[in-house]
């Protein structure tokens, strides 16, 4: 009698989960023995895939196990890898565990780059394996009794928390086994199978009659619960549902007979006389209708057996009144299980393998944290630097210092000899042709990179578009423009980033053009330098003068300024603090992490100094300018000017400008090159990341067209060819007019070979006739019959005679009629005239049998109207 239900496994199709993760590790983690664990413990997880999914699993708890620990690391990495059709794109693929499938079409799948997907089938698998468990446990022992229920109410918990979350986790319809309402249904059907254990724990521990009455009836009302849902609906198996039916039944007979024991302690003896009845009615409907399923002989003796000792009882003792069923009290239920909720780690044995990896969501607010520091740096250098580069400027334009260095008029002063050494020692003139030259190479190469990866989504998305207007609504995937959304807002970006790079090597460029001819000339000799510049008289009177010596030390605060700054901007540049703690912290304390709020009050905490040193390097350069101007004014009203003068001093300060622009234009080549090769890095990781989700997304094509080549196998056959209009013509209906040659069939090939003679009509027997042949004595020969003449021709046009009709059906060749083949005619031929009959005694005429020539007509008669020659074989389509 204990038939209980277990659930078949989802079959899994191999996948490589090491390979996408440690390129995803790879890609966002620094290299070293940190990125080197990780890569380790993903091929530990795939290692783990293959033992829970790879092979058949034994109905074993340590089968069991393995699926629950596989089961818990899929949940435990789910924060730390973003699993998405363009992120770390795996495909995972399950088949439908009740689908068997067809000869040509194969089992129903489904293919999805989701982990939720993936961790709703495990845990369907989970659910199932614990039923198979259960179901195998020895019933005769408490071990036994409890391992069964402990695991079908953890099956039940599976099924529906898969019925809670499956729809929100696929983002999509599931297949027939994970639906909603098939889960839902095995969850029931889990949990009133652990409710009919605790029943038989029960009866085997003898307890009170009442109490296991309660126990089988509540035992019922979940095995009529399963029976309802699944009633109209084609999910589980068909074996399923006489089980449930039956189960649903014997649980209600049960609660009856152990009703009517209580009863009969109560002295209700014609309660238990018809609590007796209708537990009787309810195995012979069993017995009757689901024997096949489930034997329950034992029950129906035993039940039997109470009711006729009940009966006699009262038949001699006690005469009570036997109530009707419907004045039964009702049995009250009484539920001792419930379903196992999900709560992870379902495995005792369970250690995270990337327990040392930090989530995604830490991983992502440390990435906006350090894009946050980078602006907040990159804004002060930037400030510093143009502050430097308006000292200079403001310098240049006065002709400081070289102006109060130039005492002699025919001498290159000495900051014009230290600008030309700096210049010189950094390669010169040839430094910045190089580095000019090599940009167009590198920039080059990422306009290629970019375009190849674009390329790439632009040729899957054209061919996705293809196949989607190929097959219309079966083609169920998410389109590829709307997949790539972010790959191309992404590509689009890089090529912004192009253009500007573009717009600023050719700013770069021009300026260079512009301060060529003034760069060269530091970089010659010094002899050369000084003949280009201009000699004038010598400002001797000046040297000495306090307005000099207040200009020198004003240059000198300026220059300490820039100093200082130099070292303020190697500082900024060289703090670091690893802000994962903090970020693992708050989402440990909040279950969130509030990353604006923690980046800006840590920023301000780190930076707040570096802020401020800056913005007083900023004031106090702005004070020296403004001291240096007003004693520049002081020194150019004291010094001689004629135009000599001014021409040499002209000179001297295009050359301090042009050192000015060196350094300025091989910094900014410099950051340039450094940009593009960054840039390649930055590319060659996306255009792995296109090539990646393209890759992934032929393979899901191709799994698609091998399903949809196996749906339209499994799809009915095409409706048959229409039948020809000679053989569809209604009755009295117009004929084709005849011809010659006769007609063929469709398909019929017309030989050259002699076309056998034409059939002649049946014989018109009168009744009378064939009375007296039949009532002719044996062996007294009957006078011939006279055959009927043979009708006319059918003129071409005129509408035939109703019996000369087609029949509906095809027609075969002109052979005898045999039984099961519907030959020529519906009607018996006459066997007389059946010039192809065999063994023709017994006949009211049956004349010697004559032979002919081959191709001689033995009946002259023209050929029956209505079935042109040569008819052919029809076999209609099962």
């Amino acid at each position: 009698m204990t038939n209980f239900i277990s659930v078949q496994l989802k079959k899994a199709s191999e996948v490589d989960l090491a390979k996408p993760l440690c390129k995803f590790i790879q890609q966002s983690y620094p290299g070293g023995d940190a990125q080197a664990e990780h890569c380790r413990a993903a091929e530990e997880l795939s290692k783990l895939r293959k033992s829970a999914l790879g092979r058949p699993l034994d109905k074993h708890e340590s089968a069991l196990e393995t699926l629950l620990r596989y089961y818990d690391q899929l949940c435990s990495i789910e924060p730390k890898f973003p699993f998405s059709e363009n992120q770390v794109c795996v495909t995972f693929t399950w088949k439908d565990a009740f689908d068997k499938g067809s000869l040509f079409g194969g089992s129903a799948k489904l293919a999805l780059a989701s982990l939720g997907y993936e961790k709703t089938c495990v845990l369907f698998n989970c659910g199932a394996l614990a039923s198979q468990i259960a179901a195998e446990q020895n019933l005769d022992n408490d071990e036994g009794l409890k391992a069964a229920a402990k695991h079908y109410q953890f099956a039940s918990g599976a099924f529906q928390h898969i019925k809670d979350t499956v729809l929100s986790s696929l983002n999509r319809e599931p297949t027939v086994d994970i639906s909603p309402d098939t889960v839902g249904t095995l969850s029931l059907i889990m949990l009133a199978q652990a409710q009919e254990v605790f029943f038989l724990k029960a009866t085997r521990d003898k307890m009170k009659d009442g109490i296991i009455a309660k126990l089988a009836n509540q035992a019922a009302d979940y095995y009529g619960d399963a029976y309802k849902q699944c009633q109209y609906k084609d999910t589980l198996p068909k074996e399923v549902f006489p089980v449930l039916a039956a189960k649903h039944c014997i649980m209600q007979a049960n609660a009856e007979y152990h009703q009517s024991i209580l009863a009969k302690q109560q002295k209700k003896f014609g309660e238990e006389i018809g609590r007796l009845q209708h537990a009787a009615d309810l195995v012979k409907t069993v017995a009757s209708r689901y024997d096949e399923y489930i034997n329950v002989k034992d029950l129906v003796d035993k039940i039997n057996r109470a009711l006729t000792a009940a009966k006699k009882d009262n038949d001699f003792i006690y005469h009570d009144r036997i109530p009707d069923l419907k004045d039964l009290e009702s049995i009250g239920k009484a539920s001792l299980v419930k379903s196992t909720p999900v709560v992870v780690p379902l495995s005792q044995k369970f250690t995270d393998l990337f327990e040392k990896m930090v989530p995604l969501q830490v991983q992502q607010s440390v990435s906006v944290y350090n894009q946050r520091k980078a602006d907040l740096v990159n804004r002060l250098i930037a400030q510093m630097r143009e502050a430097t580069n308006l000292a200079n400027g403001v310098l240049a334009s006065l002709n400081l210092p070289a102006a109060i260095e130039d005492v002699s008029g025919d001498t290159v002063p000495q900051s014009i000899l230290n600008k030309s050494k700096s210049v010189i020692e950094q390669g010169g003139i040839q430094t910045v042709d190089q580095l000019i030259k090599d940009l167009p190479e590198l920039l080059q190469r990422n306009k290629e990179i970019l375009d190849e990866s674009l390329r790439l989504l632009d040729e899957e998305e054209t061919t996705d578009n293809d196949l989607r207007t190929k097959f219309k609504e079966r083609w169920q995937r998410t389109p590829s423009n709307e997949l790539y959304k972010p790959l191309r807002a992404e590509g689009a970006n890089y090529h912004n980033i192009l253009n500007k790079a573009v717009q600023a090597d050719g700013q770069v460029k021009e300026r260079y053009q512009s301060h060529r001819d003034t760069i060269a000339l530091l970089c010659k000799p010094e002899a050369e330098l000084n003949a280009a510049i201009p000699s004038a008289n010598p400002a001797k009177t000046l040297q000495g003068n306090e307005v000099v010596n207040v200009l020198r030390t004003l240059l000198a605060n300026l220059d300490e300024v820039k100093k200082e700054r130099e070292q303020l901007e190697n500082d900024l540049k060289s703090v670091n603090f690893d802000m994962t703690s903090k970020f693992l912290s708050a989402l440990l304390q909040d279950g969130a992490i509030n990353e604006e709020a923690i980046s800006v009050a840590e920023l301000d905490r780190i930076y707040g100094s570096y802020t401020q040193k800056v913005q007083e390097s900023l004031k106090k350069q702005e004070e020296l300018l403004k001291n240096i101007q007003n004693a520049h004014q002081d020194f150019s009203k004291m010094k001689q000017s004629n135009n000599e003068s001014n021409l040499r001093e002209e000179v001297l300060k295009n050359l301090a400008v042009a050192n000015d622009n060196f350094v300025e234009l091989v910094a900014n080549l410099k950051e340039g090159t450094k940009f593009y090769n960054e840039l390649t890095e930055i590319l060659l990781k996306f255009q792995n990341k296109c090539s990646d989700i393209v890759f992934a997304r032929k393979t899901e094509r191709d799994e698609l067209l091998k399903d949809l080549q196996q749906s339209i196998a499994r799809e009915p056959s095409a409706p048959s060819v229409p039948l020809p209009t000679y053989q569809t013509t209604a009755a009295g209906g117009s004929k084709p007019a005849a011809s010659s040659t006769p007609t063929p069939a469709p398909r019929t090939m017309v030989g050259t070979k002699p076309q056998p003679p034409a059939r002649p009509p049946p014989p018109v027997i009168s009744a009378a006739s064939s009375s007296s042949s039949t009532s002719a004595p044996s062996g007294t020969a009957a006078p011939p019959v006279a055959a009927a003449p043979a009708p006319p021709a059918p003129t071409p046009g005129a509408s035939a005679p109703a019996a000369s009709t087609a029949p509906s059906q095809a027609q075969g060749p002109p052979y005898p009629t045999y039984p099961g083949y519907p030959g020529y005619c519906q009607m018996p031929m006459p066997m007389g005239y059946n010039p192809y009959m065999y063994g023709q005694y017994n006949l009211p005429y049956a004349p010697s049998p004559v032979y002919q020539n081959p191709g001689q007509a033995p009946y002259p008669a023209p050929q029956q109207p209505g079935y042109p020659f040569p008819q052919q074989p029809y076999y209609p389509q099962q």
